[in-house]
């Protein structure tokens, strides 16, 4: 096509998906370890990709969320599977600091032998909505 480089046209279109997604989209391997971080999720979560790949996914994950985060992460890989595939709304760590609220849905990615490789993350901020409802519930008394 002109005006693509040789470079770009021999990209799979996966990866164009990956890094063009309208959501953030983080895939941890087995280990938890980033090894996926689009520009969405640079922008979410405020850690650029060069700060977020190779680390552990607690870098996003609350510290008194991480113990429930990593025994579901254990099981869903043990079984090649999550058990719901409903968008959830969660915390997650800014690099700032900021309260953030995040809607995630999650798969786990397998292999042709169906040999769990890790888990895939779609994630977009949810933090003006929930602590909206939440105001709403409180001055409901609910």
């Amino acid at each position: 096509m002109p005006g693509m480089s040789t470079e770009h046209a021999a990209a799979p279109p996966w990866e164009r998906i990956v890094l063009d997604a309208g959501d953030a989209l983080i895939f941890i391997d087995a280990h938890g370890v980033i090894r996926v971080w689009n520009a969405m999720a640079a922008a979410l979560f405020g850690f650029s990709a060069e700060e977020a790949l190779g680390r552990s996914v607690d870098l996003i994950i609350p510290e008194h969320l991480r113990e429930a985060h990593w025994r579901g992460f254990n099981r869903a890989m043990a079984h090649g599977g999550t058990t719901s595939h409903e968008v959830r709304t969660t915390r997650g760590l800014h690099k700032s600091g900021r309260k953030l609220y995040v809607d995630m849905s999650f798969a786990i990615v397998t292999d042709d032998q169906g040999l769990s490789l890790g888990s895939v993350a779609l994630a977009r901020d949810a933090t003006e909505r929930y602590l909206a409802q939440l105001s709403a519930r409180k001055a409901s008394g609910v």
